[in-house]
């Protein structure tokens, strides 16, 4: 049977706001326990909520830069359920009347290695909302004990859900990292993902061409981008082996366990809970100005004005990715895995920028083939490496000049990598020209170095000479190699091999 899979992704982003979602406690993280908690936040009776203003703009901007259509007006509701971390016994969401709706998501999917090319998916999303976060409850099994901690508890949270387009794990994953760098531009959302301020719940389910959707599993909070392609594909691949062999998908909450590599069951989700969805009392709807406000008009000048959110959005990835490709005359996979890490880029646009006279080509193609290889070789993330812009510009210059080689330019990246290991975080920030000077890794350029080489590799090797001026001109690659051999691999390549044919005439 030729199974299709259907996701579709449902992300909560913490809003970077200051303080909570209706109250003044301040949202931070990794506060000491119950220390960011308002009187409303612990649901103190007599207690009322107030919208924070600046959660609201940051909805909006990312609603206006995924092409949602946004609500002149918009409701809050209320959401039961009863759990320790939700003292009210409710949770105030958006589920009716939404502050947007509509819009979608392009973005490129590129593995390499596993994708030859990179392709573009669409997700549609259904509707994006405000709604207050819950607390956390702590279980020590030894105690016996529940402890809840109400820091998160009403800290601003977006939930953006997408329509169930996608087919693979790997298009679950590129839509989140996507996701990251625009709202990453957009500042709405530190995207930290390890500090749970962007969390992911996946919607799976399987079935044959032309028949219904099947039933579908839910995956809840999935902690990174990796482990979303990871989780997404182990429950399409545990799917299929349960109906292969006759069995039923029950329609249950599952959990990512990333030691185990596989998904769990949590609850089963087939008792369908209700939430007695009812209007918040206590919060009037949300009017927002979808049109410039007059000059004259008072109240007007009082709502959140949405074209000006609107005029003041940042250029977005995609626009990023095609700048790149029109004005560097850069490929799409090139500019598709520049933009995809943040650092990355910032080191590109920094280099460029510095000197108009570096070529973009080369130095897309350092930071792509030579820094990512270090640094995976290293197991780190641009981000971590602590290298400096200023850094790589010089190596890059040298590069340029001709001063220097590629594979003496990977092992400047990583004596300077060694060179902070050593330091602990706080480098002396090594100059590379040091590196290359002290360790006499120049490239030789000198016409009479290159012609000594030369004559030295062609006095030792009088058979392979003979080959070749016998008509067998592949010993010239065997000569060029001898000659790279016993420079170390430091000479200028490309003249040493004119000069060898000079010579073997």
């Amino acid at each position: 049977t030729k199974w299709k899979s259907v996701i579709g992704l449902e992300v909560h982003a913490q809003l970077n706001t200051n303080s909570k979602l209706f109250s003044g406690a301040r949202a931070t993280f990794g506060a000491a326990p119950n220390s960011c908690v308002a009187l409303l936040d612990a649901s103190i009776p007599g207690t009322l909520p107030v919208l924070n203003k600046s959660a609201v703009e940051l909805g909006v901007k990312t609603a206006l830069a995924l092409g949602c259509n946004v609500s002149a007006v918009s409701m809050f509701d209320r959401k039961h359920y009863f759990y320790a971390d939700l003292p009210s016994g409710y949770q105030i969401t958006q589920q009716r009347a939404p502050l947007a709706r509509g819009g979608s998501l392009s973005f490129p999917v590129f593995v390499p290695g596993v994708t030859k090319t990179p392709y573009y998916k669409t997700a549609k999303l259904h509707q994006l909302q405000l709604e207050q976060d819950s607390g956390k409850s702590l279980h020590d099994p030894y105690e016996r004990k529940s402890l809840v901690d109400l820091n998160r508890a009403g800290v601003p949270l977006m939930e953006l859900v997408f329509e169930p387009d996608l087919e693979t794990g790997e298009e679950a994953a590129a839509l989140v990292k996507e996701l990251i760098l625009i709202l990453t531009r957009l500042q709405s959302c530190s995207c930290k993902m390890e500090e749970g301020a962007l969390r992911v719940d996946a919607n799976i389910s399987v079935h044959t061409e032309g028949t219904p959707l099947g039933t579908r599993t839910e995956v809840k909070n999935i902690g990174s981008v990796r482990a979303v392609a990871q989780a997404v594909d182990y429950e399409i691949q545990r799917q299929i082996a349960v109906l292969d062999e006759g069995g039923k998908i029950h329609n249950e909450t599952r959990a990512w366990d990333s030691a185990a590599r596989k998904t769990v069951a949590m609850r089963d989700k087939e008792v369908v809970q209700d939430y007695r969805f009812m209007p918040e009392p206590n919060l009037p709807p949300l009017h927002l100005n979808l049109t410039e406000p007059a000059e004259s008009s008072e109240a007007g000048a009082e709502l959140i004005n949405v074209p000006k959110l609107h005029r003041a959005l940042p250029e977005l990835p995609e626009q990023t990715r095609q700048t790149i490709i029109q004005r560097h005359q850069l490929t799409s996979t090139i500019a598709i895995t520049l933009v995809n890490d943040i650092t990355l880029y910032e080191h590109f646009r920094t280099i460029i920028d510095g000197s108009a006279a570096r070529s973009p080509k080369l130095v897309a193609n350092f930071l792509i083939n030579e820094l990512l290889t270090i640094l995976n070789r290293n197991k780190l993330e641009p981000a971590d490496s602590g290298l400096t812009s200023r850094q790589l510009e010089i190596v890059v210059d040298m590069l340029q000049e001709n001063r220097l080689n590629v594979q003496y330019a990977r092992r400047v990246l990583q004596a300077l990598l060694d060179q902070r290991q050593r330091d602990g975080n706080t480098p002396s920030p090594s100059c590379p020209r040091e590196i290359v000077s002290a360790n006499n890794w120049f490239l030789i350029t000198d016409e009479a170095d290159i012609r000594r080489y030369c004559e030295g590799v062609l006095a030792r090797n009088p058979k392979l000479v003979d080959k070749y001026r016998k008509g067998k001109e592949k010993m010239l690659y065997a000569l060029a190699g001898e000659v790279a051999k016993v420079s170390e691999e430091k000479i200028d390549m490309a003249r040493a091999v004119e000069m060898l044919k000079e010579m073997l005439k």
